[in-house]
């Protein structure tokens, strides 16, 4: 752990929260990740200021409350992909090589590590078994696709996540300057989440 300077608060903030690989994700996950490695006298406040001032990060956040619906027991895995969760967001732009215009959504309930998958809205049945064949039915001995909050929760993590860093705000440029396009964000949106700290479990999808 590093004692920091005044100086250096704002460039680890910048880092720490809005840069791609940190994916402009919540204050309480912004803290989990500064507090492994830097410190100051007044760093959560400063976190916390830092976040509510970030206005992509304001604009993007969305309610999740809904409405309850039915209680159906969902099975709880004992190990990594027992159980996954899927689901689509669709329809979006066309993006990528292939004009992607959805994307797939995979979650394993144990660890909480997602997959995000471009695809198309109209992709067979066909496609789509081997899409998740090829991605996670390698991880997993036993496969239970169920559909819960989890992934919803997580399907709203990721477009609040997008939104932040391509709707409000381009971060990643192409020999033509900048780029709108959604698919070239998912690897790093994808790693900024595995890396980090899930309330639930209090490590990050990656330890478990």
């Amino acid at each position: 752990m590093v004692l920091c300077s005044r100086m250096l608060i704002n460039t680890i903030l910048l880092e720490f929260h809005d840069n791609i690989y940190s994916g402009h994700l919540s204050e309480d996950r912004t803290m989990e990740i500064i507090k492994t490695c830097d410190w100051w006298p007044s760093w959560r406040k400063d976190v916390i200021e830092y976040c509510h001032s970030c206005e992509r990060f304001q604009k993007a956040n969305k309610a999740t409350g809904k409405r309850f619906g039915l209680m159906i027991h969902i099975q709880e895995p004992s190990t990594p992909w027992e159980v996954v969760h899927i689901d689509w967001v669709t329809p979006l732009p066309s993006g990528g090589d292939e004009s992607y215009n959805a994307y797939l959504v995979i979650v394993c309930r144990y660890s909480k590590t997602p997959i995000f998958l471009p695809c198309h809205n109209n992709d067979t049945a066909m496609n789509t078994a081997l899409l998740i064949w090829n991605r996670v039915i390698s991880h997993t001995a036993a496969y239970h696709p169920q559909k819960d909050r989890l992934e919803e929760r997580m399907i709203q993590t990721l477009e609040d996540m997008i939104k932040k860093f391509c709707a409000y705000g381009l971060e990643f440029k192409d020999s033509d300057g900048f780029t709108h396009d959604w698919c070239t964000l998912i690897p790093a949106l994808e790693l900024a989440y595995k890396t980090s700290i899930h309330a639930s479990t209090g490590k990050t999808p990656e330890m478990l």
